[in-house]
């Protein structure tokens, strides 16, 4: 069921952020407070140019726009152990159900000259772009301007948690894991599946932050309680929120929210989501100055029934485990190789 209508998503405003201290205390009381009750929030101030923002997408619906033979020419398959790509609706499981969406997968770009690439690191390597004219420079650009954005946002959630300012640098993401996807969900009439199919069935987000632009469409929904608030698309917002190593870092005392989409409309909707993730050797230990949390009432309905607050070793190993079950093929494809 939704929650009532009067629930909603609170937003966070970062542009008076970095003007005094009192500035970036109110910013970090707000952030704490949303990351606690949602684990989501509406973030606007961000200073992303909107026409960076709008070119990417309008790049974006190009490639989705060609036929499925030619998009699969960089199918994800094609890519190795960095599982970059495409994939076709229907490719992507959660819960062991197939999603109605069609995606493009990229990460940081490295060369093979990189040690991680050479010790044939899952997850690390080069990207591939679609053939459209101006596709890989707007990605990349993207890509290096969300992630310095969370950074910034990491830093204001240090200072809500009484850490210093460089706290998560030094521990977490000196060298973070960046995934970045471009989603096309389809209108509803123009595939076969079951009615009650979703184009992504709940679940939570494996890593840091997740800061995703979405267009005007719609369908995107947050497990608040025991209903869902439908989070629609805010002119110059970003949707960010909490993943699973983020509450495991904090004992749960922020929230890796369950959230799900389903475009029930005539036309395509368009989401673009950037992971910053902890680096892949990172051990998952909690942060011993942060209370935990007095419940977690979300963990009982997660779809892999895997609570980040129960895991240890690295989070390359997390990933690695929960990436698998959603590319059941591909990783043993990748794991043979």
């Amino acid at each position: 069921m939704l929650a009532p209508a009067a629930s909603r998503l609170p937003t966070v405003d970062l542009s008076l952020a970095g003007t005094s201290d009192a500035a970036d205390d109110r910013i970090a009381e707000q952030l704490d407070q949303a990351c606690r009750e949602f684990g989501f929030f509406y973030l606007q101030g961000h200073g992303i140019d909107a026409a960076a923002i709008d070119s990417l997408m309008d790049l974006s619906r190009q490639f989705f726009a060609l036929d499925t033979v030619a998009k699969c020419r960089i199918h994800m398959s094609n890519g190795g152990r960095a599982w970059r790509g495409y994939f076709r609706v229907g490719d992507e499981l959660t819960s062991g159900v197939p999603d109605v969406k069609e995606g493009l997968y990229f990460g940081t770009e490295l060369e093979a000259t990189d040690v991680r690439v050479q010790k044939q690191w899952p997850l690390h390597g080069s990207n591939q772009f679609p053939a459209v004219p101006g596709f890989r420079s707007a990605v990349l650009d993207y890509i290096e301007a969300v992630t310095n954005l969370g950074r910034r946002l990491l830093a204001l959630l240090s200072r809500g948690l009484g850490l210093s300012k460089t706290f998560f640098e030094e521990h977490y993401t000196r060298d973070p894991t960046i995934l970045f996807r471009i989603f096309n969900y389809p209108p509803t009439s123009a595939v076969q599946f079951k009615e009650d199919s979703w184009g992504v069935g709940a679940h939570t987000d494996y890593g840091l932050l997740t800061l995703l632009k979405q267009d005007s469409v719609g369908g995107l929904q947050v497990r608040h309680g025991d209903g869902w608030i439908d989070v629609p698309d805010i002119a110059n917002s970003f949707v960010c929120n909490v993943g699973d190593m983020l509450e495991r870092l904090t004992r749960g005392r922020y929230l890796s929210a369950l959230h799900r989409a389903k475009n029930a409309s005539d036309q395509h909707r368009m989401s673009m989501v950037l992971f910053l993730d902890p680096s892949f050797t990172a051990q998952l230990q909690p942060i011993d100055s942060v209370q935990p949390a007095q419940e977690r009432p979300h963990t009982d309905v997660r779809w892999d029934d895997i609570d980040p607050n129960k895991t240890s070793g690295t989070y390359g190993e997390y990933l690695l485990q929960k990436v698998g079950r959603v590319f059941p093929e591909l990783r043993e494809q990748s794991l043979k190789k």
